[in-house]
Order: C-alpha cells, then sequence, then structure tokens
C-alpha cells in the first residue's frame, strides 16, 4: 500500500475503512427514526395517543368539566399537529442535507481517488465470492460509469439505498394527518363515552400503531402490541398519581 493509499484508509485494510465507513455513515445518515411519510404517520399517531391520554387523565383527576376538558384536548391538538409537522419536516430535511453531503463526498473521492476507491470496491466484491478474472472484470465496468460507481459505492460502501429517501413536506404531511386524525378520534371518543372512550381508544391506537412499526421494521409484531400497551397503561397510570399526589400543592 503506497502512502496516499495508507492516508486515505487511515491505516486501515480497504475492507476495514469499507466496513467503518458503513457504520459511521449509517448512524449519521439514517438517524433513529422510522423514513417515510407511512412511518411518520404512525409515529404521529402513536405519539399523539399518549399525549391526549395525559391531558385527559389530568383533567379528569382535576374535576374539569366536560367542555373544558374538551377545549382542552381541541387547543392541544392543533397546537401539536403543527409541531409535529415542522419536527418531522425539518427532521427530514437536515437528513437529506446530510445525505447530499455524503454524496458530495464520495463524487470527490471517485473523481480525486480513483486507485483507493478501486481498492475498496475490490475489497467489497472480493468478500461477496468474487476472485481473480471474474473479479477484475466485475470492477472494470462498475469504474468504467461514474454515475453507476457513486451508486455502488452509496449502497455498498455506506449501506444508503438513494431510492429511499422521500421528500421532507411529503414525510411532514404524514406527520400532520397522523396527528390530527389521532386527535379528531379520540375527542370523537370523549363526546361518545365521556368516561372512558379516549382512555380506551387512544391505548388501542398506540398499540396498534407500535404493530405497524414493528411490521414495517421486521420486527416481532406481538412484543411491540405488549409493549406499547403497557406504556399506555403506565402513562396513564403516572398521570393519574402524580397529579393527584401534587395537586394539593397547587390547588
Amino acid at each position: 500500500m503506497n502512502p496516499s493509499n495508507h492516508d486515505h484508509f487511515q491505516g486501515q485494510a480497504a475492507y476495514e475503512h469499507v466496513l467503518q465507513k458503513k457504520s459511521e455513515t449509517a448512524s449519521e445518515v439514517h438517524g433513529e427514526e422510522l423514513p417515510g411519510h407511512f412511518g411518520a404517520f404512525l409515529d404521529a399517531c402513536r405519539d399523539t395517543s399518549i399525549l391526549l391520554l395525559t391531558f385527559w387523565t389530568v383533567a379528569f383527576v382535576l374535576q374539569l368539566s366536560f367542555k373544558q376538558t374538551t377545549f382542552i384536548l381541541v387547543i392541544f391538538t392543533i397546537v401539536w399537529s403543527v409541531w409535529k409537522t415542522i419536527r418531522s419536516t425539518w427532521f427530514s430535511w437536515a437528513l437529506l442535507e446530510r445525505l447530499h453531503r455524503v454524496l458530495k463526498e464520495e463524487r470527490y473521492e471517485i473523481e480525486n481517488h480513483r486507485d483507493q476507491e478501486r481498492e475498496e470496491l475490490t475489497a467489497l466484491y472480493a468478500s461477496k465470492g468474487f476472485q481473480g478474472e471474474l473479479l477484475e472484470d466485475v470492477i472494470d465496468v462498475l469504474m468504467a460509469d461514474d454515475e453507476r460507481l457513486l451508486k455502488i459505492m452509496m449502497e455498498e460502501e455506506m449501506g444508503l439505498n438513494l431510492e429511499h429517501y422521500e421528500h421532507p413536506l411529503k414525510i411532514g404531511l404524514g406527520s400532520a394527518l397522523g396527528a390530527l386524525l389521532t386527535g379528531a378520534l379520540l375527542i370523537g371518543a370523549q363526546w361518545v363515552l365521556p368516561l372512558y372512550g379516549l382512555v380506551a381508544l387512544a391505548i388501542i391506537i398506540k398499540s396498534s400503531s407500535g404493530m405497524l412499526m414493528a411490521k414495517l421494521q421486521k420486527n416481532e409484531m406481538l412484543s411491540a402490541f405488549i409493549w406499547n400497551a403497557g406504556a399506555a397503561v403506565v402513562i396513564l397510570g403516572v398521570s393519574y398519581f402524580v397529579t393527584l399526589w401534587i395537586q394539593p400543592l397547587f390547588i
């Protein structure tokens, strides 16, 4: 390995460098939230159900009237929907900016460090079982087209799917719809069954959203249902008893 390669790979073998890049880029670009408008919709449903469940519980302990409780729920649904929309859109936009930066950096590497890129590509495809003349032929074909090479390096080296990212406004719209729909359903349940309608529906929405999120992430759906239902019940209990205990200090 010549000195320039040593600097590029930071003292690592080509394949070790690829693994490090994939790990770093995955954590930086992917983030911790489920991407896509449907994921944003489910996340908003789940969060909104917990928020309104908490406010309903506090209003119940404080013995607010039906109209006062409904007023609070409506106001917080509207404000919360706006916040979820802004947050999801901003997060998605920041994610897209980071992706563009990674693309720009990788394009620079392809244009200015082709020998090192070839080494990385060779290490990647050797790990897939390509050997000898076949390996050289595959690398020659991929190196012949810079745009194809860029796509391959983004997907193979960094683990990114360029077709996976949606427009931030579409994701923000998913969040807005999830928050508004959940709020409308819960407020409707409050009207139909003033005593416990909202509580029951909030737990159902929280659990169902968790199950669908698990399905999208290819996780265990039953486990997600149990965890989300349990979390909703815990939030209900904490909201109730904390409000009950600290109420005398303020009222």
